[in-house]
């Protein structure tokens, strides 16, 4: 019986170096789940996350000789992945919803019972019905844990407009995680 050999990252890495098209396939079989979540939250529908991905996967097997050992592999393929969206992003998605930071929304406080409630696909949902400034924003800092003045520099915003954009989306996605509660207490009884 055939078993077929298991190769590590490592592995694939080096032989994805050396120009081998059956690595780089590994390689992308191996990591492209992970990484289509992480497109997806950037991303306006699971389409433009699936360019978002191949963009993605060309710049890693094209940089990989940038990749210095530092930190895990899958990390910076990550990182790669999530700074490819963001130009996806300025190229597809010309006007950016900014707000000012003097007029940030009141933001509900949150029922956590209703929040426990939430589930992973309902939330990415949510997410992705932000506007696109809004949606990258709370990507970077609340799941990415970028600095605000990370954002700024990356996006090219100012270091208060990505405060107030994040406030902004807490505040819409609060709003529609009541909506939705109170739409399954109707349906009860």
């Amino acid at each position: 019986m055939f078993l077929e050999h298991k190769y590590t990252i490592d592995e694939l890495m080096n032989a994805c170096r050396d120009g081998s098209r059956k690595a780089q396939e590994g390689l992308y079989k191996m990591l492209a789940p992970k990484m289509l979540g992480v497109c997806m939250r950037y991303a306006t529908d699971k389409m433009e996350a699936e360019d978002m991905l191949q963009n993605g996967f060309i710049k890693v097997f094209t940089k990989l000789a940038d990749y210095r050992g530092e930190g895990s592999f899958e990390g910076w393929v990550r990182r790669v992945m999530v700074h490819t969206s963001i130009e996806y992003y300025r190229k597809h998605h010309k006007m950016m919803q900014i707000v000012d930071i003097d007029t940030p929304g009141i933001e509900p406080s949150v029922d956590p019972l209703a929040a426990s409630n939430l589930g992973v696909k309902d939330l990415l949902a949510l997410i992705q019905q932000l506007s696109p400034g809004y949606r990258m924003v709370f990507n970077l800092y609340a799941i990415e844990g970028y600095s605000h003045k990370e954002i700024g520099e990356t996006m090219g915003i100012s270091e208060g407009a990505s405060k107030s954009q994040l406030s902004r989306a807490r505040t819409i996605l609060k709003e529609q995680i009541f909506k939705m509660e109170g739409k399954r207490y109707e349906n009860v009884g």
